[in-house]
């Protein structure tokens, strides 16, 4: 199961990703994207994953981009399965928003959320493991940039949901993990900082 030591997927995965967000920063801010999935690597190798689900760990965001720019699946599937493996692309697929549902009917941003969540039930442990990570980054990365400005509305007017929408989510991914039995250790850290930055943002109201 451990991925520690040098794993040339593992680079390779990272190039990649590098490539693809060379030129993105995180909304709102001058930080680089690729921060994003370089620490989604290293929360997954924290918790012992292997190679696969850390190289899908890596490109979560990368597939993304490609559905969301209108790439069907199996276009994507040509781009980088080759590359990076059936298996690896299989975890992504799991992981991942889609623009489309299974008729191809497009889906809203709150509509792709919720697709998400259902296909969870019948997503690998992997990919359960790679939206955990995921997710544990997102909120960790929110909660320490809110504690480091006195200036909280500046954070939540980066996220077009708001800031209560923005806080249920992480919520609502632990509470949907638990729902498909996903016993990954790593449930009790996104639960952990999710309540975390709910306490925060109760205690820092939005100025009007």
């Amino acid at each position: 199961m451990s991925s520690t030591g040098y794993s040339d997927p593992i680079n390779h995965a990272l190039a990649f990703a590098a490539k693809h967000h060379d030129q993105q920063v995180r909304k709102g801010t001058r930080a680089p994207y690729f921060a994003t999935p370089a620490n989604v690597a290293v929360i997954l190798t924290r918790y012992g994953r292997d190679e696969r689900t850390v190289v899908a760990g890596i490109l979560r965001h990368a597939v993304e981009d490609y559905l969301r720019e209108g790439y069907t699946p199996d276009a994507v599937r040509e781009r980088l399965a080759d590359k990076f493996g059936q298996d690896a692309f299989d975890v992504l697929l799991g992981a991942a928003c889609r623009r489309h549902d299974d008729d191809g009917i497009e889906l809203s941003h709150e509509e792709q959320r919720a697709d998400l969540l259902e296909r969870l039930s019948a997503a690998s442990d992997a990919a359960r493991w790679v939206l955990a990570a995921h997710e544990v980054h997102e909120a960790s990365t929110l909660l320490a940039d809110l504690r480091r400005t006195a200036f909280p509305e500046s954070v939540w007017q980066r996220f077009a949901e708001g800031r209560d929408a923005r806080v249920r989510w992480f919520t609502r991914v632990a509470d949907r993990l638990e729902a498909v039995r996903f016993d990954g250790t790593i449930l009790a850290e996104l639960r952990l900082v999710a309540d975390a930055l709910a306490g925060h943002a109760a205690r820092e109201p939005l100025r009007r």
